[in-house]
């Protein structure tokens, strides 16, 4: 393929996944986008790369729990009321996939993707180094509350059938895997397959990669529109000159819905915006990086580096911090790890990103309606990183006509058409 151009639009992590299997397969790629890749959701987020997450966003009783927010503004869950017709639409999509049934039939291809990425990361990190501070010991699940442990048992259960493996501990149990800090947790589920990294430094590694392997950067550059042919895209316009590539590739985020809308398709997305915040020289950190379950928040540490993060604020494509919303991260995590010496951010540590969702949970990947060379990576909501590797190694087989690495069906990106 020495002599096939790609066009990938968005430098996010699923941008930059794409082009690093691309570029193994010999195409020639330019990678467009708006920012410089620091400020995306792909550089600020949690760093989890997680076959435990088989359960999508869009399940059972997710609905409900957000109304029971709406009127909570430290709530983890947030929609603004707005007059927006593409947001009813998808909002009316999301509703009717939080049912059992939909997620029977989608977390198995869910997982199939997610344990695709979790192999892959350990091939990328041997072929561009061990920079990003990946550690593979796995993700605490932890519950504060007897009812919240109840629950997660029976995710930990569902996932033996995916082969997960876990470990269940109780209070004294979990103390003992966290000597350094005080804990009130009632028991929690150790995904020992999960892994993490640092979000920020992999980006760094990639694009240093990338720029040495041949790999061209059009950054600061925002797409204006496409000259469309009789096959696909012919030209991609930007306030930076016009664009021309055999192949496009739409990996934009949340802005994914306003690109596929400028070529007569419009996809489904929503931009959920999360919050977190990064505190350096931790003198007592935590050794596992734990999603807080009912206090729907996370952690991520790195020697002595801690990240706490989370909510999901429906508003919009906006970067506005609602300071409230980080109170109630900070308080979760204060009330599940009391003897923790951090403090509350000043507002400039704050940092946000808008995860792209899909109205069922799944991400789209594969052809866009219509075109024929034209490629989605895109909507994987809260699993970018997690899922990353395995979406662009599809991407470059879709391109290459190979059989992909697994059955893709459930990504289509057509399928709410």
């Amino acid at each position: 393929m020495k002599d096939k151009t790609v066009l990938v639009i968005g430098g996010g992590i699923l941008g930059l996944a794409s082009a690093y299997y691309l570029n193994k397969k010999g195409f020639q790629v330019t990678i467009i986008d708006s920012g410089t890749i620091e400020n995306n959701c792909s550089f600020g987020n949690m760093g989890y790369l997680s076959p435990s997450h088989y359960v999508p966003l869009a399940s059972p009783g997710i609905v409900a729990e957000g109304l029971s927010y709406v009127l909570n503004s430290k709530s983890p869950f947030y929609i603004k009321p707005r007059l927006d017709m593409d947001f009813f639409k998808w909002a009316w999509k999301f509703y009717r996939s939080s049912n059992q049934k939909t997620v029977e039939k989608n977390a198995p291809s869910l997982e199939d993707l997610l344990k695709l990425s979790r192999h892959l990361m350990d091939e990328i990190r041997a072929d561009i180094g061990d920079t990003f501070d990946m550690e593979t010991n796995g993700c605490m699940m932890m519950c504060h509350s007897k009812a919240a442990f109840e629950k997660e048992l029976k995710v930990a259960e569902g996932g033996k059938k995916y082969g997960l493996n876990t470990v269940i501990l109780n209070r004294e149990e979990l103390q003992k895997y966290e000597p350094d800090v005080e804990l009130d947790i009632y028991g929690g589920v150790l995904f020992t397959d999960d892994a993490h990294i640092h979000p920020g430094k992999f980006m760094h590694a990639m694009k240093n990669y990338l720029e040495k392997a041949g790999v061209r950067f059009q950054l600061n550059t925002t797409v204006t529109g496409f000259k469309k042919s009789a096959s696909g895209v012919e030209t991609v316009n930007t306030d930076h000159g016009d664009f021309q590539g055999d192949y496009t590739i739409l990996s934009a985020g949340s802005w994914l819905g306003k690109l596929t809308h400028k070529l007569g398709h419009p996809l489904m997305i929503q931009g959920g915006k999360g919050y977190s915040t990064t505190y350096e020289n931790v003198e007592k950190n935590l050794h596992y990086p734990a999603i807080l379950v009912d206090g729907r928040c996370a952690m991520t540490p790195w020697k002595h580096t801690l990240r706490i993060g989370g909510t999901m604020e429906l508003s919009g494509l906006n970067d506005r911090i609602l300071i409230k919303r980080m109170h109630g991260i900070y308080e979760s995590v204060k009330k599940f790890y009391p003897g923790l010496k951090i403090e509350f951010p000043t507002i400039d540590k704050i940092w946000t990103g808008l995860r792209p969702v899909s109205p069922d949970g799944l991400p789209y990947i594969g052809a866009l309606n219509g075109f024929q060379n034209v490629f989605v990576a895109g909507g994987n909501a809260m699993l970018g990183v997690s899922s990353a590797a395995g979406t662009g190694k599809l991407i470059s087989s879709l391109l290459e006509n190979e059989k992909p690495e697994i059955p893709i069906g459930a990504f289509n990106p057509g399928r709410f058409s």
